[in-house]
């Protein structure tokens, strides 16, 4: 296309001392970042898998962060749509293990062992998803002890209430009783399901019309769960297509560690409640 037609359409073409879409992005950054370590064809892939996988990961933490906060204002509605986002995030991330899965068992082994000790368990950002949950496991600090700006963040996350924490104390707030939680200070401890907690969210699910916003707000914290469910299934399933049941290069037991992980529920009561309604 010629600079007349160019301009015909209106696109900008020169952009000395002008902001760039290259620049705005910091695409040179970006894209400088991909940086393998062997000669092998698929490093490439994995790179970028896990790179993209923490990018998507950032914004989910953005999100969380966002609409716990909208919770403990009593600003449900921003916090519905900021919840959606992050459902929407884990589904975009479960689409990314389809193309790793293009990866065999062999062009993975071929730079396997120049990994060393890194692995995706000590991805610090997924990590503070689950605490901001309100999976709070303060063992899971260990693999980041070596690095105090990361620890000062997530230590930050588990000195303030999670999302789930803050769904609870709006069900208190609301008139509901929900136990012990009510009095809770400690939030860096890991909570145990409450059989008060249940019975009010599953008054809410009994009539929903009467505590519709109560009732949305359960349900946008279980499609979120499902979504982040099915991302560590499709993690177990890719894994095992690709290493079988090796241990995992950061010394975890792998396949058999990760299907322990499937185990984990972030919102026991809301998953409980439904055998009983």
């Amino acid at each position: 296309m010629s600079s007349q037609q160019d301009a015909a359409h209106g696109a900008q073409t020169d952009f000395r001392g002008r902001m760039s879409y290259a620049d705005y992005l910091g695409l040179d950054r970006l894209l400088a970042a991909q940086n393998p370590i062997s000669a092998e064809h698929d490093e490439l892939l994995f790179i970028v898998q896990h790179q993209t996988s923490e990018l998507w990961m950032k914004l989910a933490i953005h999100e969380m962060t966002a609409a716990t906060a909208a919770i403990r204002a009593d600003a449900l509605q921003p916090a519905f749509k900021m919840l959606t986002r992050v459902a929407r995030i884990f589904e975009q991330l479960n689409s990314a293990w389809d193309v790793l899965r293009t990866m065999t068992p062999s062009e993975y082994t071929a730079f396997r062992d120049r990994l060393g000790q890194s692995s995706g368990f000590q991805s610090w950002q997924y990590r503070a998803i689950e605490f901001l949950a309100g999976n709070r496991n303060v063992a899971m600090l260990k693999p980041h002890a070596h690095v105090p700006e990361t620890m000062a963040k997530l230590e930050a996350i588990l000195a303030a209430p999670s999302l789930y924490d803050e769904a609870l104390m709006l069900l208190s707030r609301r008139g509901f009783d929900i136990g012990a939680e009510a009095g809770k200070t400690d939030w860096r401890a890991a909570r145990e399901p409450s059989d008060a907690v249940r019975a009010a969210w599953k008054a809410v699910y009994r009539d929903p019309q009467r505590y519709w916003e109560l009732y949305e707000l359960a349900e946008k914290l279980v499609d979120f769960e499902d979504y982040f469910r099915r991302w560590r299934f499709n993690h177990v399933t890719t894994v095992e297509r690709i290493i079988g049941l090796k241990r995992g290069t950061g010394g975890t037991a792998g396949v058999s560690y990760l299907r322990r992980m499937l185990e984990v529920e972030l919102f026991p009561e809301l998953w409980m409640l439904r055998t009983e309604l």
